[in-house]
């Protein structure tokens, strides 16, 4: 990965590694590196991802949360049946706690629809951006329509980030 970077423009080599640093997404990362040439496979593209840019995955940290709050909704329960918690505000307590959890569930899904979202647009792009300069190749309008290309998945990543 580290010698494709190398055969961009500037241009290219810095658009590509500002996304990457904004991305939590390898399969966005994939795509737009095959659209720039990239012909490596998907695995090396995650490897070097991985080593170059230490993320946070924030849905697992959501995940261990939702864990948690469960936890604390069954212990919470187990102690309202032994007297321990008053039985009205362990009632209380535990409706609260059910509506945060609800609250992290939808957040979680909400992300991966939009994760989705954002892979479906970019690799629908990436294909037509392609067969339209497969079928101009070597023709005169193959450079400026391979610039115009960079252009519209530039715009592309910027609407759907």
């Amino acid at each position: 990965m580290t010698e494709w970077l190398d055969t961009l423009t500037n241009k290219e080599r810095e658009a590509y590694l500002t996304f990457c640093k904004q991305t939590n997404s390898c399969i966005q990362m994939y795509l737009y590196a095959s659209f720039l040439g990239y012909k490596g496979t998907i695995v090396d593209c995650n490897v070097w991802a991985n080593k170059e840019f230490k993320k946070k995955n924030f849905n697992s940290i959501l995940e261990m949360e939702i864990d948690s709050m469960q936890q604390d909704i069954s212990k919470l329960r187990d102690g309202i049946d032994l007297g321990v918690v008053k039985q009205d505000m362990g009632a209380a307590r535990i409706a609260m706690l059910q509506k945060e959890l609800r609250g992290a569930i939808k957040q979680i899904n909400d992300e991966k629809y939009l994760s989705d979202k954002q892979g479906l647009i970019l690799a629908g792009a990436d294909r037509a951006l392609r067969e339209i300069l497969l079928i101009f190749k070597d023709d005169p309008i193959e450079q400026p329509l391979q610039e115009a290309s960079m252009g519209v998945w530039t715009k592309i990543l910027a609407e759907e980030s």
